[in-house]
This record gives C-alpha cells, sequence and structure tokens, in this order.
C-alpha cells in the first residue's frame, strides 16, 4: 500500500495524492473530534464572568489540520466546524459569532504559520486572540454601542491563554498522528 504523507519544504505531512480517500476520512474524523470537543466544552462548568470567553477546545482540530494538510483544508474545517457546532449546540446567531471569530482565527494563524518562525503555541495564542477579537467586532456591529470593547482586554488576555494551552496539547499530539500517518 502506497504511503499516504510526504513531507514538503516546511516540514508538515501532506497527502500525495489529494483525492485519496484516506485525506476525505482524515477530514470527515477531524471534524467530528471538533464537534466532540465543541459539546465536551459546553458541558464543563466554566463561567469566568465575562460572555464570550471559552476553552477553545475544537481549535486542536484546526491546528492539527492546518500543520498535517496545510491552509486550504484548515481554513474548510474551520467553517465547517463553525456552521455545524452552531446549528447542533447553539443559534443562528451564534453561528454568525463564531463563524466571524473562527475564520479571522484561521487567517491568523495560517499567517503565522507560513513565515515559518512561531512555534505551534505562538500560533495558537494569536488564533485564540484573533478567535476574540473577531466575534467582538460582531458583538459591536450588533449592539452599535462601543461599550462592549471594555470587553477587548480580557477577552485577548483569555484567547491568548487558551490558545498557549490548546498549542502545547497540539504540539504534543502532532508528531504521533504524523508517524501514524506515514505508516
Amino acid at each position: 500500500m502506497p504511503s499516504l504523507t510526504e513531507k514538503n519544504s516546511n516540514g508538515s505531512a501532506r497527502i500525495q495524492n489529494r483525492s485519496y480517500v484516506g485525506h476525505t476520512a482524515c477530514m470527515g474524523l477531524l471534524l467530528a473530534f471538533a464537534l466532540i470537543l465543541s459539546y465536551v466544552e459546553m458541558l464543563i462548568p466554566f463561567q469566568p464572568g465575562v460572555p464570550g470567553i471559552k476553552l477553545g477546545l475544537a481549535n486542536l482540530a484546526v491546528l492539527l489540520c492546518l500543520y498535517l494538510w496545510g491552509w486550504k483544508d484548515a481554513l474548510l474545517l474551520t467553517i465547517i466546524k463553525a456552521v455545524f457546532s452552531g446549528f447542533l449546540f447553539g443559534s443562528l446567531f451564534m453561528i454568525l459569532y463564531s463563524l466571524a471569530g473562527a475564520i479571522i482565527s484561521a487567517l491568523v494563524m495560517i499567517l503565522l504559520k507560513r513565515t515559518g518562525g512561531f512555534h505551534l503555541p505562538v500560533v495558537s495564542a494569536a488564533g485564540g486572540a484573533a478567535h476574540n477579537m473577531g466575534q467582538l467586532l460582531v458583538a459591536f456591529f450588533a449592539v452599535e454601542t462601543y461599550g462592549v470593547l471594555y470587553y477587548a482586554p480580557v477577552l485577548l488576555a483569555a484567547g491568548t491563554i487558551t490558545g498557549i494551552l490548546i498549542g502545547m496539547t497540539s504540539s504534543l499530539v502532532l508528531p504521533y498522528i504524523q508517524r501514524i500517518l506515514k505508516g
């Protein structure tokens, strides 16, 4: 059986044949993993007192996708994850918040990864902070008041801290997944 992956110039594993069924299966597993983590996050009684602060567990799947298969797949996973989790666990308004944060977060992480100068926890931390800022922008335009901007420092700190933790977890798990995909 031919190998599913090869190393590209930046050391990430990439699928050799993009139409290969294994790639689709892996993307489906990452989506399922992200949705399970979204559900688990809902069950965790984490109420810091500021609206919009979440642990961001599902971002683990997006980071793994970004480092395994690249930016296009990570962006696709981000969008599908935001829409599905909104329909499954939230509302249409939550989808809007989630999409704004998720897309901005993914774009920031993609740009930082492409520079090659940042470790995975730093990429994740920037993504966590960008996610919260994206949601804050949606809230600002929805309520049309500057009052929501007072949450910015707390949301930036929370996104950075949780992003570092998710990034550290990703950097621990990624080598094992790469080894599995090679074998």
